[in-house]
């Protein structure tokens, strides 16, 4: 019966009538389908569940996207539809997804949402990655850009992206919507290091790099601590008892106050080591040089100076250390925005920068501080000097 239906012709209704019939259909069928297409992309669908009308939607009305001096709005499916047919359609498939969650719950307390939220954002970074941004330039285009009417330090950072038609989110993640919140997370690369470092056997009269911070001791029993040996630290053995090891370092320090932060370089705020106040105060350092920077006047030192370790965390490569760091940089740090490059910056301005980045991504204490001397060590000041690091 329906094989007879649609694949035979009619002997009682003509030709004519079959395709007026079937254009009005089909007039019929798009207007219906282009209505529903228009009322799932409205505001009012978007925020008719609670879940969006709670969460996302009230973070909207914060921004400059929904209220500013030009009366120019966004509304979510500006951001969140693709523009183009095609991948209009293919959008909405997607979408059957969330409304699956909705309908079971999966996101329908606040508490649930904030668990997903990660996944949920990365979700939509990935996808306006892919297409390069493609619903923010339907209104914001690098060609119509003004660029000579930004701030200095907007129109660097714009003419740059410009240059390498970098995907708008790279940079704006948060910038209609609060940035999940990201607990730290143990590298567990980092521990991996760590490990090798252990089994790596060392002699004495050799330089080395220590992985991680750990403790400096007064004494070959281990017993005094005086400070701490920061990350990739360079270090040269000269003795060894049973479990411990003394090291020798010649390193920087200001001379002002205590002087018990320790320098990895001439004028360049490195933190190599730590010493303890009174161990700091009372120390005969052997002071190898003494300059003044023009720019602070203050005098450095360069001075060497011998602790005891516990064996095991130092390594002869360097290179292992920088390849976690790297990888850790450019995985942690493009979370809310596109990384710059390392040698971007000088070495004195990379700790206040990468404070201000680290909050949003999920380093814990000991792979931050590998990136932050990772980072300024291949800073500018470092980009014609590969031995430095």
């Amino acid at each position: 019966m329906l094989y007879n239906l649609f694949l035979k012709p009619s002997m009682r209704i003509g030709l004519g009538v079959l395709v007026t019939g079937g254009f009005i259909a089909g007039i019929i069928f798009w207007n219906a389908f282009d209505a529903g297409l228009k009322a799932t992309n409205s505001e009012a669908f978007c925020i008719s569940c609670h879940t969006m009308a709670d969460n996302v939607y009230p973070e909207l009305q914060q921004t400059v996207h929904f209220r500013n001096r030009t009366g120019v709005r966004a509304y979510c499916s500006d951001c969140h539809v693709p523009h183009n047919f095609t991948d209009k359609i293919a959008r909405k498939v997607q979408a059957s997804r969330e409304v699956w969650a909705h309908l079971t719950g999966d996101i329908g307390t606040r508490e649930k949402f904030l668990d997903k939220r990660l996944v949920l954002a990365q979700r939509e970074w990935d996808r306006l990655n892919a297409n390069g941004s493609k619903e923010c330039r339907a209104c914001h285009d690098y060609e119509h850009m003004a660029f000579e009417k930004m701030d200095i330090m907007a129109e660097m950072e714009m003419r740059g992206a410009a240059s390498r038609n970098t995907s708008c989110i790279e940079c704006h993640k948060g910038i209609a919507h609060q940035l999940p919140v990201v607990e730290s997370i143990r590298n567990e690369d980092l521990d991996k290091l760590l490990t090798s470092a252990n089994k790596e056997s060392t002699a004495v009269n050799h330089e080395y790099y220590n992985v991680l911070p750990q403790t400096l001791y007064l004494d070959e029993s281990l017993s005094e601590p005086i400070g701490t040996l920061e990350v990739a630290t360079e270090v040269r053995i000269i003795d060894k008892k049973g479990d411990a090891e003394q090291i020798e370092y010649e390193l920087w320090r200001k001379n002002k106050g205590y002087g018990r932060v320790l320098y990895g370089a001439y004028s360049l705020n490195m933190v190599s080591a730590i010493l303890d106040k009174e161990v700091a105060q009372n120390s005969e350092f052997n002071i190898v040089e003494t300059k003044e920077d023009p720019l602070t006047g203050l005098e450095w030192q360069r001075v060497k100076g011998t602790a005891w370790i516990e064996k095991g965390g130092l390594m002869a490569d360097i290179t292992p250390i920088w390849e976690v760091a790297n990888a850790s940089y450019t995985k942690g740090c493009s979370t809310c925005h596109i990384q710059p490059d390392t040698e971007h910056y000088d070495t004195n301005t990379w700790p206040g920068l990468f404070a201000g980045m680290v909050g949003f991504t999920n380093m814990d204490e000991d792979t931050s501080k590998v990136v932050l001397k990772y980072l300024q060590l291949h800073s500018m000041d470092f980009k014609n000097n590969q031995s430095a690091r």
